[in-house]
């Protein structure tokens, strides 16, 4: 009872910071009818995964849990896109950028998921409802946060062209999205043999950071940011904590707290994990301890 009163709390919480949100963007922005384009991406972004909530609940599945979530940032770029008759250059090259990192990384974790039958997270999560349901919405409050900055662009009736702010912006998503791809991949390669089978990845990004993919969403979300500054009006400055609120999702509550969590159950006691730990920055590399870790070491669990 205590579990799901302080999820219902939570729910509360989310939806109220999502309207605080779409009241923000909507200075400035292009509109429907009476309605801000803004206002109505941030509810789209909510509806639509309540609405996945409900066969998620059903079959007591996480698997289109990731999946929702990329669908939800390209159908709203794209609707945003369609429905601003004064978008410009700079909207269109936001646009792509939002829909190339969230179809990358939606195809990445639901293919992930497949192949390893779940996602440990939602284990205890998915048998009960309002935990469950507190889940999906936060999913709508993270895609509302984070993506708030590309709307105000995509959303932005001025016809806003290619500027300083929009090269330098894209230069830094280039590098963040270019991070989080590599590393993806060299742990996908890594799990991928046999050999390596029950073991933890050491090489490539990952001998530098124990999370180089995070470190790459960090950054192209300060990408996206940065390229937004000439959109921002008003009350819409506020959308510029969309790379704090990802910085600390990441590293304080859904992210690196729950991956280091797990490591540490399955290699804790394992010298050569300590060793890892000890020697690799949790996220920057070259921030923290570190030692003399030998990059092409692989240890077993």
């Amino acid at each position: 009872m205590q579990s799901s009163s302080r999820s219902w709390i939570v729910i509360g919480v989310a939806v109220l910071l999502g309207a605080g949100l779409a009241w923000a963007g909507s200075t400035g922005s292009a509109a429907l009818g009476p309605l801000s384009l803004f206002a109505m991406a941030v509810a789209a972004a909510y509806l639509l995964q309540w609405l996945a909530f409900v066969p998620s609940w059903l079959a007591k599945t996480e698997r289109f849990y990731d999946l929702t979530g990329g669908i939800s940032y390209l159908a709203i770029t794209v609707f945003l896109l369609l429905a601003n008759p004064g978008r410009g250059a700079a909207a269109w090259i936001v646009g792509a950028m939002v829909v190339l990192w969230s179809a990358r990384l939606a195809l990445f974790l639901f293919t992930r998921v497949l192949r390893s039958g779940g996602d440990g997270r939602f284990d205890e999560i998915k048998q009960q409802p309002v935990r469950l349901l507190q889940t999906w919405t936060l999913q709508g409050l993270w895609i509302t946060a984070t993506a708030g900055t590309a709307w105000a662009v995509l959303s932005d009736p001025s016809g806003r062209g290619i500027d300083a702010w929009l090269v330098i912006g894209a230069l830094i998503w280039v590098v963040g999205l270019g991070v989080e791809a590599a590393a993806d991949a060299q742990k996908r390669a890594f799990a991928a043999r046999k050999e390596n089978r029950g073991r933890f990845i050491t090489t490539g990004l990952w001998a530098s950071s124990r999370h180089p993919n995070y470190l790459g969403e960090i950054v192209l979300w300060i990408g996206v940011a940065v390229a937004a500054v000439p959109s921002l009006h008003g009350a819409a400055w506020v959308l510029l904590v969309s790379p704090l609120f990802v910085t600390l999702l990441i590293t304080k509550v859904s992210g690196v707290p729950l991956l280091e969590k797990r490591a540490e159950a399955r290699w804790g006691g394992d010298p050569a994990y300590r060793a890892y730990v000890q020697s690799t920055p949790i996220l920057l590399p070259w921030v923290g301890r570190k030692g003399p870790w030998a990059a092409s070491k692989e240890a077993t669990a």
